[in-house]
């Protein structure tokens, strides 16, 4: 049992600073009461709701429908694009109609043996791709591109027409930048231990 002394109050004490003293006298767990460093921040939800139009983007890449496979793909590589965005006109003041990626390339191009000089983009091209709104948060591009399997989403105005394009790494760029120097700052050898050299082939 603890045995503490007993206190008179004097006209000058009140039962608050009594307190206080006794709190200042009695011994105290170092490990409980340290308040330590503070806390580094952590990843805030409140990023989700972030518009789109906030992260990094750049003006899509857009042709028409009758272009072909092998035009599209020499664009990407010299504009350093993963996809293209099909319009109805080819330019960014026409509805979207469908988009080309860089898998298309592999999977309906190079598998299939066609040549890419002979295929227009409407044959191999998704049509009517989904796209989002350029009023839509994060949230719904992390589902999006969760869900589906997305690595590229058309963003589009009211009119349909498209507005930019996001990729995943947009959205990684985005983070890092929200996130400094928690991501920027790790150690090289991300805290693995080094693994023991091996006798042997």
């Amino acid at each position: 049992m603890f045995m503490g002394r007993r206190m008179t109050l004097t006209p000058t004490e009140t039962p608050m600073s009594i307190d206080l003293e006794l709190h200042e006298e009695l011994p105290q767990d170092d490990a409980y009461f340290d308040e330590g460093p503070s806390r580094e921040r952590s990843f805030d939800a409140k990023l989700l709701e972030e518009p789109l139009t906030l992260l990094p983007s750049r003006p899509p890449l857009t042709m028409a429908r009758e272009e072909t496979v092998k035009s599209a793909m020499h664009a990407m590589r010299k504009r350093h694009r993963g996809c293209v965005l099909v319009t109805d006109d080819g330019s960014l003041q026409s509805p979207l109609v469908g988009i080309f990626t860089e898998r298309d390339v592999l999977l309906k191009i190079i598998d299939s043996g066609r040549n890419p000089a002979d295929v227009p983009l409407s044959d191999v091209m998704t049509s009517e791709p989904e796209s989002l709104p350029i009023d839509a948060k994060l949230a719904w591009a992390l589902n999006m591109m969760s869900v589906g399997g997305f690595r590229h989403l058309p963003v589009t105005d009211e009119r349909g027409w498209p507005a930019f394009i996001l990729s995943v790494r947009d959205i990684v760029e985005f983070l890092v930048e929200s996130f400094p120097a928690e991501i920027l700052n790790l150690p090289p050898d991300f805290a693995r231990e080094k693994s023991l050299p091996r006798d042997g082939a």
